[in-house]
C-alpha cells in the first residue's frame, strides 16, 4: 500500500465507508454566504434542528448516530462541537452521510480523533453545490472559528507591499498593508516591514521619489531634507519636470515588474553618454543610482531565472513540532520568506498539515499562478482548482523533481529544517528554566501560563495596569492586556488600589467568560503536552493563570491576595511578589510567597534571569502603554469634547480657523460657511463654548 492509500484509509476516505444509509426526510434548504468565502461562491446551507429529544443526553459516536440518518449524500461542511458550544473540528467531505458516517462507528487510528468523538455533543452542516466550495468555506470556518482539533495558523498577519501611487500628479512609493483601496501599482509580498523599509530606501536612491504625504507635498515651499541627500527629486517645488519625473517613476515600475537589467543598461548608458559630454556631476548621479538598484538586488537571496511568479512551501516536521517555510518569488525576484509554526497534532502526516494549511494561508491573500511544494498534498487538484476559482485565473500546484524548481524547493526545505531546530532549542531551554522555576517556588509541576502585572503612572496621571503573559514557547504577546485605571476613588499615585483595580477586573472577567479554575489532564489524556480544555483560544493555551507574577512587595501582595481571596480563588493561582532589592540593584530582589518568607535568589541562578526578563517585559509594556495614553492626551483637542464632530469635521474646522481656540471664539455664521458644517452643527459647536 502506497503512502498515500495509507493517510487516505486513516482518515476514513469516502471509499473505505459504509454505504450511504436512506435518508428519511428531506431539510428545509436556505442560500447563507459566509464571510471571506470568495467572488460568486454561494453556499446551500441545511436549516435543521433535530426533534426534542432525538439526542437528549447523548454524546460522542451515539450522538453522531441519530444525527446522521438525515443527511444528505451531498458535498459539504460539517462542525463538530461540544456540551458548552465549542467548535471542536471542521472538515469538508464529498458526502456528508458517508464522512460522518464513518465518525458514527465508534472505530478510530488515532486518539485524537476517538477524543474529538467522545467529546462532540452536537454537529452543525453545511451543503455546497461543489466539493471546491467545500472547501473554500472549510478553509474560512477554520480560521474564523479555530477548532482545537484543527491544524490552525498561529501566525496570519497582512503581508506587506510597496505600492506606487496613481492618484496624483507625482506618485509616491508607500509601503502598504491591508486591503488594496488605493490607486496605484502593488508589488510584492514582501515577507517583513523591514525587508520593505529596507527595499523603498534603497529605491529612493535609485529612482528618487517621494515618500511624502500629499498634503506635506502641497504646502511645501521649498525642498525637504530629502532632496538635499539625494533620495528625492523634488517634484513638490519643481526641481524637476512633471515629465522627468513620470520617466522616473515608469523605471522604478520596470525595475519592480522583473525587467530590472533593461533599467540598469538605460543608466548606464545615460551615465556614460554624460561621461563623454564631461558633465560628470550628472554622470555621479547615475552611478550611485546603479549602486542603489544593486544594493536591493543584493539583498533579495536568490533570484531565479525560470520562475517568474510563485510561492514555495517546503514542510519539515521533527520533535513533534512543524515548520512550514514560505518564499515568495515575483517578477523573477527573491522578495523573502518567513518561518510558520502551525499547531497540528503530531500523529498528522506531512501532506495533510500542508494542505491543510495552504487552505488557510490563502483565504484572505492573494494567490500567485504557480505554487510549488517540496511534499504532496491530498486533494492537491483540488485545492488548485479552488484556488483557480477563487483568483479568476488558472492557479498550478506542483512537487517538482528537477531543475531550478527543485532547487527553490530544496532550498526552502533547508531552511525549514533549520528554522525548526533553531525553535526546538528556544523550547527545550524555556522548559528548563520551567522546571526551575517549578523548583524554586515550589509548585507542584511546570507552569504553562505565567501573568505578570505592572502599574505605570506620572503622579498618578494617566495611570495604566499592564499584564505581559508567558509559556513554554516564550511570551504570548498575543494575550498581552493593558489596564486603563478607570475608578475615581482611587488616591492618585496609589498603586495598591491601582493594582486591586486591575486584578479584580482581570480574574472577575475570567471566571465569567471561562468558569471556574479548570483542572489539568494528563499529557497521555489530551494526546499533546498542553494544559487542560478551558483554553482561551483554540491554539491550546490556557486561559487560567498557574502563576502570577506582581511587581511590587509586601503591601502590593496584600492587596493582590485580598482580591482573589474575596472571587474564591485564592488557593487556585500561585501569586508570587517581586520586590525591588537594596539600592534597586538588579540580582537582589526579593520575593513573596504565601507561606514563606521573603527571600533571595543567588545572583547568577538562571530563574533569576529568567524571571528579571519577565519583570523587563511587563516594565517595557507598561511604560509603553502609559506613554501612548499620555501623549493622546497632550494632542486631546477641545473639539473631541463635542458629540457630532468626528475626525472629518474637527480637520475641517481646524485646517479653516488654524486653532481650538479660534474656533471657539467664531459665530454660528462663520461656523456654516465651512463645507460640511451645517447650522445645526455649528450651532452645537457654538454652544458647546458659549454656555451663557
Amino acid at each position: 500500500m502506497s503512502p498515500m492509500d495509507q493517510k487516505q484509509k486513516t482518515r476514513g476516505g469516502a471509499d473505505d465507508l459504509p454505504p450511504e444509509i436512506d435518508l428519511e426526510d428531506e431539510a428545509a434548504e436556505e442560500v447563507v454566504e459566509p464571510a471571506a468565502a470568495g467572488p460568486d461562491v454561494t453556499f446551500t446551507a441545511i436549516d435543521w434542528t433535530p426533534h426534542a429529544g432525538d439526542a437528549d443526553g447523548m454524546v460522542g459516536a451515539e450522538v453522531i448516530q441519530t444525527l446522521v440518518k438525515r443527511l444528505p449524500n451531498a458535498p459539504g461542511v460539517y462542525r463538530m462541537m461540544n456540551a458548552a458550544g465549542d467548535v471542536l473540528y471542521v472538515g469538508k467531505a464529498r458526502s456528508l452521510k458517508k464522512r460522518v458516517t464513518n465518525y458514527a462507528q465508534g472505530r478510530f487510528h488515532t486518539s485524537r480523533i476517538g477524543r474529538m468523538v467522545r467529546e462532540t455533543s452536537t454537529m452543525e452542516f453545511v451543503v455546497t453545490r461543489t466539493e471546491i466550495e467545500a472547501l473554500l468555506l472549510e478553509a474560512n470556518l477554520i480560521k474564523r472559528l479555530r477548532p482545537r482539533f484543527n491544524v490552525l495558523m498561529r501566525d496570519d498577519k497582512s503581508f506587506p507591499y510597496i505600492l506606487l501611487t496613481g492618484d496624483h500628479v507625482s506618485p509616491g512609493i508607500y509601503k502598504h498593508r491591508g486591503a488594496r483601496s488605493r490607486k496605484g501599482d502593488y508589488f510584492g509580498p514582501f515577507a517583513s516591514a523591514g525587508a520593505v523599509g529596507r527595499t523603498i530606501n534603497s529605491l529612493q536612491r535609485a529612482f528618487l521619489l517621494r515618500s511624502c504625504t500629499n498634503s506635506f507635498y502641497e504646502n511645501r515651499t521649498r525642498p525637504c531634507l530629502l532632496f538635499q541627500i539625494k533620495r528625492c527629486a523634488g517634484p513638490c517645488t519643481g526641481e524637476i519636470s512633471h515629465g522627468d519625473y513620470a520617466r522616473l517613476v515608469a523605471e522604478a515600475k520596470d525595475f519592480l515588474s522583473g525587467r530590472s537589467q533593461k533599467v540598469k543598461t538605460e543608466i548606464s548608458a545615460a551615465m556614460q553618454q554624460a561621461s563623454e559630454n564631461l558633465d560628470f556631476e550628472r554622470a555621479a548621479i547615475y552611478r550611485d543610482r546603479l549602486a542603489a538598484l544593486s544594493h536591493v538586488q543584493s539583498h533579495q537571496g536568490i533570484n531565479p531565472q525560470t520562475v517568474d511568479e510563485a510561492d514555495v512551501f517546503a514542510i519539515h516536521q521533527e520533535g513533534g513540532q512543524v515548520c512550514i517555510q514560505v518564499f515568495f518569488f515575483r517578477t523573477g525576484q527573491n522578495w523573502g520568506n518567513r518561518a510558520y509554526f502551525p499547531k497540528a497534532d503530531p500523529a498528522l502526516e506531512a501532506g495533510e498539515v500542508l494542505g491543510s494549511f495552504l487552505a488557510q494561508f490563502y483565504d484572505d491573500k492573494p494567490t500567485p499562478r504557480t505554487i510549488l511544494l517540496s511534499y504532496g498534498v491530498e486533494d492537491q487538484e483540488l485545492l488548485a482548482e479552488a484556488l483557480s476559482t477563487r483568483a479568476g485565473r488558472k492557479v498550478s500546484i506542483s512537487v517538482p523533481q528537477r531543475g531550478e524548481k527543485k532547487d527553490l524547493t530544496d532550498n526552502a526545505l533547508q531552511n525549514a529544517r533549520e528554522a525548526l531546530g533553531r525553535r526546538l532549542a528556544e523550547t527545550s531551554t524555556q522548559a528548563r528554566l520551567l522546571t526551575g522555576f517549578a523548583e524554586t517556588f515550589g509548585l507542584e509541576k511546570p507552569p504553562v501560563r505565567i501573568e505578570v502585572y505592572d502599574n505605570s503612572h506620572i503622579m498618578g496621571t494617566n495611570a495604566v495596569g499592564a499584564m505581559v503573559v508567558a509559556g513554554p514557547e516564550g511570551f504570548v504577546k498575543n494575550q498581552y492586556r493593558k489596564f486603563n485605571i478607570r475608578s475615581t476613588e482611587i488616591t492618585p499615585g496609589d498603586d495598591f488600589g491601582m493594582m486591586r483595580e486591575v486584578m479584580q477586573r482581570r480574574f472577575s472577567r475570567l471566571l465569567k467568560e471561562h468558569g471556574d479554575a479548570p483542572q489539568t489532564e494528563s499529557a497521555d489524556e489530551a494526546g499533546a503536552t498542553g494544559p487542560g480544555d478551558d483554553v482561551e483560544d483554540a491554539g491550546g493555551f490556557p486561559a487560567w493563570p498557574d502563576v502570577i507574577l506582581i511587581d511590587g512587595g509586601q503591601g502590593q501582595m496584600t492587596a493582590v491576595r485580598k482580591i482573589l481571596s474575596d472571587l474564591g480563588i485564592e488557593n487556585r493561582v500561585v501569586a508570587i511578589g517581586i520586590a525591588k532589592g537594596q539600592d534597586r540593584d538588579a540580582g537582589r530582589e526579593r520575593f513573596f510567597v504565601k507561606g514563606r518568607d521573603s527571600f533571595s535568589l543567588p545572583v547568577r541562578d538562571p530563574v533569576l534571569y529568567f524571571v528579571q526578563r519577565l519583570r523587563d517585559e511587563v516594565h517595557r509594556f507598561a511604560i509603553g502603554s502609559h506613554r501612548a495614553r499620555r501623549k493622546k492626551e497632550m494632542v486631546k483637542s477641545t473639539l473631541d469634547e463635542i458629540s457630532g464632530i468626528g475626525p472629518g469635521r474637527k480637520r475641517a474646522l481646524l485646517m479653516h480657523f488654524g486653532t481650538a481656540k479660534a474656533v471657539s471664539r467664531a459665530a454660528v455664521e462663520d461656523l456654516v460657511k465651512i463645507d460640511g458644517i451645517s447650522e445645526q452643527v455649528a450651532k452645537l459647536v457654538y454652544n458647546h463654548f458659549h454656555e451663557k
